[in-house]
Protein backbone atom coordinates (compact mmCIF):
# COMPACT_ATOMS: atom_id res chain seq x y z
CA UNK A 1 0.00 0.00 0.00
CA UNK A 2 1.13 3.79 -1.06
CA UNK A 3 2.34 5.65 1.75
CA UNK A 4 -0.21 8.27 0.54
CA UNK A 5 -2.62 5.67 1.18
CA UNK A 6 -1.28 4.61 4.66
CA UNK A 7 -1.60 7.94 5.95
CA UNK A 8 -5.03 8.27 4.70
CA UNK A 9 -6.19 5.23 6.87
CA UNK A 10 -4.21 6.15 9.66
CA UNK A 11 -6.14 9.54 9.72
CA UNK A 12 -9.33 7.83 9.30
CA UNK A 13 -8.78 5.60 12.61
CA UNK A 14 -7.28 8.78 14.41
CA UNK A 15 -11.01 10.32 13.89
CA UNK A 16 -13.01 7.66 14.36
CA UNK A 17 -10.84 6.42 17.76
CA UNK A 18 -11.10 3.10 16.60
CA UNK A 19 -9.89 0.51 14.07
CA UNK A 20 -13.10 -1.08 12.71
CA UNK A 21 -14.55 2.71 13.01
CA UNK A 22 -11.88 3.51 10.50
CA UNK A 23 -12.71 0.51 8.05
CA UNK A 24 -15.85 1.75 7.94
CA UNK A 25 -15.12 4.89 7.10
CA UNK A 26 -12.94 4.06 4.00
CA UNK A 27 -15.04 1.32 3.48
CA UNK A 28 -12.01 -1.11 3.95
CA UNK A 29 -12.55 -4.53 5.72
CA UNK A 30 -10.49 -4.22 9.46
CA UNK A 31 -8.10 -6.89 8.71
CA UNK A 32 -6.68 -4.49 5.79
CA UNK A 33 -6.61 -1.61 7.85
CA UNK A 34 -4.95 -3.53 10.67
CA UNK A 35 -2.28 -5.09 8.47
CA UNK A 36 -1.95 -1.22 7.10
CA UNK A 37 -1.26 0.11 10.32
CA UNK A 38 0.77 -2.33 11.76
CA UNK A 39 3.24 -2.00 8.46
CA UNK A 40 3.42 1.65 9.05
CA UNK A 41 4.62 1.33 12.29
CA UNK A 42 6.66 -1.20 11.63
CA UNK A 43 8.43 1.13 9.28
CA UNK A 44 8.20 4.12 11.32
CA UNK A 45 9.64 2.10 14.84
CA UNK A 46 7.38 3.76 16.67
CA UNK A 47 3.77 3.26 17.96
CA UNK A 48 1.33 5.24 16.73
CA UNK A 49 -1.95 4.06 17.93
CA UNK A 50 -2.59 2.65 21.28
CA UNK A 51 -4.93 0.28 21.31
CA UNK A 52 -7.50 -0.64 24.60
CA UNK A 53 -10.71 -2.17 25.16
CA UNK A 54 -12.63 0.99 24.12
CA UNK A 55 -11.11 1.82 21.06
CA UNK A 56 -7.79 3.17 19.87
CA UNK A 57 -5.66 6.49 20.66
CA UNK A 58 -2.98 8.60 19.75
CA UNK A 59 0.58 8.01 21.54
CA UNK A 60 2.20 11.39 21.59
CA UNK A 61 4.29 10.17 18.41
CA UNK A 62 0.96 9.70 16.88
CA UNK A 63 0.01 13.22 17.59
CA UNK A 64 2.98 14.44 15.69
CA UNK A 65 2.50 12.19 13.06
CA UNK A 66 -1.14 12.45 12.55
CA UNK A 67 -0.75 17.00 12.21
CA UNK A 68 2.38 15.62 9.77
CA UNK A 69 -0.40 13.50 7.78
CA UNK A 70 -3.47 16.35 7.72
CA UNK A 71 -0.93 18.87 6.53
CA UNK A 72 0.61 16.69 3.94
CA UNK A 73 -3.04 15.11 2.39
CA UNK A 74 -4.02 18.78 2.51
CA UNK A 75 -1.52 19.77 0.18
CA UNK A 76 -1.76 16.77 -2.29
CA UNK A 77 -5.81 18.13 -2.22
CA UNK A 78 -4.92 21.67 -3.00
CA UNK A 79 -2.08 20.50 -5.62
CA UNK A 80 -4.48 18.31 -7.21
CA UNK A 81 -7.02 21.16 -7.39
CA UNK A 82 -4.48 23.27 -9.07
CA UNK A 83 -4.12 20.72 -12.12
CA UNK A 84 -7.29 20.98 -12.72
CA UNK A 85 -8.01 24.78 -12.48
CA UNK A 86 -9.84 24.51 -9.30
CA UNK A 87 -7.18 26.66 -6.80
CA UNK A 88 -9.16 30.09 -7.07
CA UNK A 89 -11.38 29.10 -4.71
CA UNK A 90 -11.16 27.36 -2.23
CA UNK A 91 -14.06 23.65 -1.91
CA UNK A 92 -14.50 21.03 0.04
CA UNK A 93 -15.77 20.03 3.50
CA UNK A 94 -15.06 22.40 6.57
CA UNK A 95 -15.97 21.22 10.38
CA UNK A 96 -16.63 23.24 13.01
CA UNK A 97 -17.43 22.78 16.89
CA UNK A 98 -19.03 25.27 18.98
CA UNK A 99 -21.58 25.78 21.77
CA UNK A 100 -25.15 25.19 20.41
CA UNK A 101 -26.74 28.75 21.46
CA UNK A 102 -23.51 30.50 20.25
CA UNK A 103 -24.29 28.93 16.89
CA UNK A 104 -27.94 29.87 17.48
CA UNK A 105 -27.24 33.18 18.61
CA UNK A 106 -24.15 34.94 17.02
CA UNK A 107 -23.11 32.53 14.01
CA UNK A 108 -25.62 31.31 11.77
CA UNK A 109 -26.04 34.32 9.84
CA UNK A 110 -22.48 34.35 9.38
CA UNK A 111 -22.43 31.04 8.30
CA UNK A 112 -24.91 31.52 5.41
CA UNK A 113 -22.88 34.67 4.38
CA UNK A 114 -19.87 32.21 3.86
CA UNK A 115 -21.76 29.89 1.84
CA UNK A 116 -22.99 32.21 -0.01
CA UNK A 117 -19.64 33.96 -0.79
CA UNK A 118 -17.87 30.32 -1.62
CA UNK A 119 -19.86 28.17 -2.84
CA UNK A 120 -17.62 25.20 -3.62
CA UNK A 121 -17.65 25.18 0.52
CA UNK A 122 -19.96 23.18 2.99
CA UNK A 123 -20.02 23.49 6.38
CA UNK A 124 -20.42 20.39 8.97
CA UNK A 125 -21.52 22.87 12.35
CA UNK A 126 -21.73 20.65 15.20
CA UNK A 127 -22.60 21.51 19.02
CA UNK A 128 -19.84 20.96 21.43
CA UNK A 129 -19.51 22.53 24.89
CA UNK A 130 -15.93 22.71 25.82
CA UNK A 131 -12.59 22.49 24.34
CA UNK A 132 -12.94 19.78 21.41
CA UNK A 133 -9.72 17.77 20.41
CA UNK A 134 -9.40 19.20 17.10
CA UNK A 135 -7.67 16.29 15.24
CA UNK A 136 -9.35 13.56 16.87
CA UNK A 137 -12.88 14.59 16.65
CA UNK A 138 -12.13 15.81 13.20
CA UNK A 139 -12.42 19.78 13.92
CA UNK A 140 -11.65 22.26 11.99
CA UNK A 141 -12.53 25.34 13.35
CA UNK A 142 -13.33 25.14 16.56
CA UNK A 143 -15.50 28.48 18.56
CA UNK A 144 -14.87 28.03 22.28
CA UNK A 145 -15.85 30.08 25.29
CA UNK A 146 -13.53 30.18 28.50
CA UNK A 147 -9.27 30.21 29.25
CA UNK A 148 -7.44 28.03 27.01
CA UNK A 149 -4.87 25.82 27.81
CA UNK A 150 -1.00 26.65 26.36
CA UNK A 151 -1.20 23.55 24.42
CA UNK A 152 -4.03 24.31 22.08
CA UNK A 153 -3.65 25.36 19.05
CA UNK A 154 -3.44 28.39 17.16
CA UNK A 155 -6.11 30.94 18.54
CA UNK A 156 -7.51 33.73 17.47
CA UNK A 157 -9.43 36.08 19.67
CA UNK A 158 -12.67 37.19 19.05
CA UNK A 159 -13.86 39.19 21.93
CA UNK A 160 -15.46 38.75 25.85
CA UNK A 161 -18.45 37.55 26.98
CA UNK A 162 -20.01 38.41 30.60
CA UNK A 163 -22.19 36.37 33.05
CA UNK A 164 -25.34 37.61 33.35
CA UNK A 165 -28.52 36.93 35.98
CA UNK A 166 -31.18 38.19 33.86
CA UNK A 167 -35.28 37.34 34.35
CA UNK A 168 -38.63 38.24 32.49
CA UNK A 169 -40.00 41.83 32.63
CA UNK A 170 -43.25 40.25 34.04
CA UNK A 171 -41.15 38.33 36.82
CA UNK A 172 -39.14 41.33 37.91
CA UNK A 173 -42.34 43.68 37.93
CA UNK A 174 -44.23 40.88 40.72
CA UNK A 175 -40.90 39.76 42.42
CA UNK A 176 -38.80 43.11 42.08
CA UNK A 177 -35.29 43.35 41.54
CA UNK A 178 -32.65 41.74 43.92
CA UNK A 179 -30.47 45.01 45.48
CA UNK A 180 -27.42 42.09 46.07
CA UNK A 181 -26.73 38.57 45.35
CA UNK A 182 -27.22 37.66 48.74
CA UNK A 183 -30.94 38.46 48.07
CA UNK A 184 -30.90 35.50 45.69
CA UNK A 185 -31.43 32.35 48.40
CA UNK A 186 -34.91 33.79 48.75
CA UNK A 187 -36.45 34.02 45.09
CA UNK A 188 -37.24 31.58 42.45
CA UNK A 189 -34.48 31.20 40.30
CA UNK A 190 -33.45 28.91 37.81
CA UNK A 191 -30.25 26.85 36.50
CA UNK A 192 -29.01 24.26 34.15
CA UNK A 193 -27.05 21.53 35.32
CA UNK A 194 -24.84 21.12 32.29
CA UNK A 195 -22.95 24.54 33.27
CA UNK A 196 -21.75 22.70 36.12
CA UNK A 197 -23.18 25.99 38.44
CA UNK A 198 -26.51 24.97 38.99
CA UNK A 199 -26.33 25.22 42.99
CA UNK A 200 -23.98 27.95 42.78
CA UNK A 201 -23.58 30.98 41.18
CA UNK A 202 -20.35 33.14 41.31
CA UNK A 203 -20.08 37.10 41.47
CA UNK A 204 -17.16 39.11 41.64
CA UNK A 205 -16.89 38.91 45.45
CA UNK A 206 -17.54 35.43 45.81
CA UNK A 207 -20.33 32.69 45.61
CA UNK A 208 -23.94 32.45 46.40
CA UNK A 209 -25.51 28.94 47.18
CA UNK A 210 -29.09 28.64 45.62
CA UNK A 211 -32.06 25.94 45.81
CA UNK A 212 -32.98 26.33 42.27
CA UNK A 213 -37.06 26.26 41.83
CA UNK A 214 -36.47 24.47 38.42
CA UNK A 215 -33.38 22.75 37.34
CA UNK A 216 -33.10 21.58 33.44
CA UNK A 217 -30.15 19.88 31.41
CA UNK A 218 -29.31 22.73 29.35
CA UNK A 219 -28.71 26.46 29.40
CA UNK A 220 -31.44 27.09 26.50
CA UNK A 221 -34.68 25.56 28.45
CA UNK A 222 -33.61 27.41 31.17
CA UNK A 223 -33.39 30.47 29.58
CA UNK A 224 -37.07 29.51 27.86
CA UNK A 225 -37.97 29.39 31.36
CA UNK A 226 -37.07 32.44 32.49
CA UNK A 227 -38.70 33.86 29.44
CA UNK A 228 -41.82 32.42 30.72
CA UNK A 229 -41.63 34.12 33.80
CA UNK A 230 -41.15 31.40 35.90
CA UNK A 231 -37.31 33.40 37.83
CA UNK A 232 -34.68 34.22 37.47
CA UNK A 233 -31.60 32.64 35.54
CA UNK A 234 -27.88 32.48 35.37
CA UNK A 235 -26.09 32.72 31.90
CA UNK A 236 -23.44 33.74 29.41
CA UNK A 237 -24.47 37.30 27.59
CA UNK A 238 -24.44 35.68 24.10
CA UNK A 239 -26.77 33.15 25.11
CA UNK A 240 -29.50 35.34 25.60
CA UNK A 241 -28.42 38.20 23.05
CA UNK A 242 -31.78 38.32 20.94
CA UNK A 243 -34.22 37.93 24.04
CA UNK A 244 -32.62 41.21 25.66
CA UNK A 245 -32.76 42.84 21.94
CA UNK A 246 -36.48 41.84 22.08
CA UNK A 247 -37.08 42.68 25.51
CA UNK A 248 -38.16 39.47 26.89
CA UNK A 249 -35.19 39.51 29.53
CA UNK A 250 -33.85 41.80 31.55
CA UNK A 251 -30.62 41.63 33.32
CA UNK A 252 -30.28 42.38 37.34
CA UNK A 253 -27.24 42.39 39.87
CA UNK A 254 -24.86 43.53 36.88
CA UNK A 255 -22.21 45.57 39.37
CA UNK A 256 -21.74 42.51 40.72
CA UNK A 257 -20.89 40.05 37.74
CA UNK A 258 -18.37 37.53 37.45
CA UNK A 259 -15.04 38.95 35.46
CA UNK A 260 -15.94 38.03 31.49
CA UNK A 261 -14.50 35.03 29.49
CA UNK A 262 -12.76 35.05 26.75
CA UNK A 263 -14.12 33.67 23.34
CA UNK A 264 -11.64 32.70 20.51
CA UNK A 265 -11.49 30.18 17.52
CA UNK A 266 -9.39 27.35 17.42
CA UNK A 267 -8.11 25.64 14.66
CA UNK A 268 -4.24 23.69 13.53
CA UNK A 269 -1.45 24.25 11.27
CA UNK A 270 -1.51 27.83 11.72
CA UNK A 271 0.09 29.65 8.65
CA UNK A 272 0.31 25.93 7.08
CA UNK A 273 -3.50 25.57 7.09
CA UNK A 274 -5.55 24.31 4.24
CA UNK A 275 -7.39 27.11 1.92
CA UNK A 276 -10.67 26.22 3.40
CA UNK A 277 -9.70 27.09 6.68
CA UNK A 278 -7.81 30.07 6.28
CA UNK A 279 -10.43 31.66 4.20
CA UNK A 280 -12.99 30.59 6.82
CA UNK A 281 -10.87 32.64 9.41
CA UNK A 282 -10.92 35.57 6.74
CA UNK A 283 -14.74 35.69 6.04
CA UNK A 284 -15.42 34.92 9.53
CA UNK A 285 -13.04 36.86 12.04
CA UNK A 286 -14.16 40.33 11.62
CA UNK A 287 -17.62 39.52 11.69
CA UNK A 288 -17.33 38.14 14.63
CA UNK A 289 -15.48 40.47 16.19
CA UNK A 290 -17.95 43.30 15.20
CA UNK A 291 -20.88 41.37 16.52
CA UNK A 292 -22.66 43.20 19.56
CA UNK A 293 -22.57 40.00 21.55
CA UNK A 294 -19.03 40.32 22.08
CA UNK A 295 -17.29 42.94 24.30
CA UNK A 296 -14.16 43.95 22.62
Amino acid sequence: MSRHREMQVFLAVARAGSLAGGARRLHLSQATVTRTLAALEARLGNALLLRGPRGASLSPEGERFAESCERILGRVEEAERSVTGLHAEPAGALHLAMPLLMAHQVFTPIALDYLDAFPGMTLDIRAREGLPRLLEEGVDVALVTGPLPDSSGFAVPLGRVRPLICAAPGYLARHGRPASPEALPGLPTIAATSTGHAGEWRFVDGAVKITPRLLCSTPQAAIRAAVAGLGLTRCLSHEVHQELQAGQLETVLEPFAAAPLPVHLLYREGRRAAARVRSFLDFAVPRLRAHPAFEG
